[in-house]
């Protein structure tokens, strides 16, 4: 049965009092110092130099100048609903709890691990989860639609919950958390309905700089490492970290370049020189601990479904040097990336590319599943 859809407790706040919020983690984001065009969530504080010249690029806000309210409103007024999270999230999911039941195969359950509070009813936050703990085998955590916009990230975790899993359920703990942004997902956007970057949001020692999306995933992450903790400890010892492997499914869009960049500069009062979309597949590995053996093996299985991205004339992809094939590295934890969130042995973010002549929805699925199971396949062989 498809456990029902309980609203979160309402918190009643003043208006005022959010937009101090969002105003504050916008603020301390444009305080970092990351020299890095990945940052650009936006993390860096070329605001302080900028020209006074800016050419318009984009049609909201004066160039140059950060938005206010007004241009906050201007944006939300201009955007609709393009798709159905029920129907293209939460039915699959109860459809697919009631195909393991009705083959007496339950190895996972699905479960609400929060809700958006300005519409908790319509956008859940759902967990495919292995329906017991094991603490002698290791944690696995899939995320997808951190970006809303990115529809494979979402469709990718759920093909891999629906077709994959069970193969891998002997072997590890699965949590997988198919949409942590619900509304950007039927709204197609990168931001969140605060108009905040979920993905630069993700600072688990840091609640002033989480968006609810963040929040919800940290804490459902911390109530599973508190259930299990105390077994697991005495099983692998203290300094193993909690969860062995995370894959976080993402894509890179043409809408990038022509969308989502130029507002979110805007929107910060910044100069925008426009976007390289890398043609192909590639993997962003976590700095403190990239892992080249183990991102190469994701590379590899997924080259069998999608083409992996070259660099550019300068080595680059998306202004990052290419390590390795298809694989570049950036500071995910101290960016707030929800690459970065668990600090796992094993940590990598898909970057798929939808637009490809040679793309088609169902690659850019495919593709992401392969990633998971090379990563899986690539631990299991160690």
């Amino acid at each position: 049965m498809f456990p029902p859809i309980v609203p979160a407790i309402a918190v009643v706040v003043i208006a005022a009092f959010i937009n101090n919020q969002n105003n504050n983690i916008q603020t301390k984001q444009k305080n970092k110092k990351i020299n890095s065009k990945f940052a650009m969530g936006v993390l860096t504080d070329e605001a302080s130099s900028l020209p006074k010249d800016i050419p318009r690029y984009y049609p909201i806000g004066t160039p140059g100048q950060p938005w206010t309210e007004e241009e906050d409103n201007q944006w939300k007024d201009q955007i609709k609903i393009q798709r159905s999270y029920k129907e293209e999230v939460l039915d699959k999911l109860q459809a697919m709890q009631q195909e393991a039941k009705n083959n007496n195969s339950e190895r996972f359950v699905v479960k609400q691990y929060g809700a958006l509070s300005h519409n908790p009813s319509k956008y859940p936050l759902m967990s495919i989860q292995s329906k017991t703990w094991d603490p002698t085998k290791p944690f696995v955590l899939v995320t997808g639609g951190v970006h809303g916009y990115e529809t494979s990230g979402v469709q990718g975790a759920i093909a891999f919950a629906r077709t994959e899993a069970a193969k891998y359920a002997k072997d590890f703990n699965i949590v997988v958390l198919p949409c942590v942004s619900p509304w950007a997902y039927e709204y197609i956007q990168r931001w969140q309905a605060d108009l905040l970057d979920t993905n630069r949001s993700f600072q688990p020692d840091d609640e002033s700089q989480q968006t609810e999306e963040s929040k919800a995933l940290i804490s459902h992450l911390k109530q599973i490492e508190q259930e299990v903790g105390a077994s697991k400890e005495v099983v692998h010892g203290n300094n193993t970290p909690f969860w062995n492997c995370h894959v976080d499914l993402h894509e890179t869009t043409d809408t990038d370049a022509t969308e989502f960049m130029p507002a979110k500069h805007a929107k910060a009062g910044l100069k925008y020189e426009g976007e390289v979309i890398p043609d192909g597949f590639y993997l962003v590995a976590t700095d403190d601990n990239p892992q080249f053996e183990f991102q190469q093996a994701v590379i590899d299985k997924v080259k069998q479904v999608t083409h992996i991205a070259p660099p550019d004339k300068n080595g680059n992809i998306i202004d990052e040097h290419v390590q390795q094939e298809g694989v570049i590295v950036v500071p995910a934890r101290e960016l707030g990336l929800c690459g970065g969130v668990t600090l796992g042995e094993y940590t990598s973010t898909t970057e798929v590319y939808p637009d490809s002549p040679k793309a088609t929805d169902e690659i850019c699925n495919q593709a992401q599943v392969a990633a998971i199971v090379g990563a899986l396949d690539y631990i299991l062989a160690q």
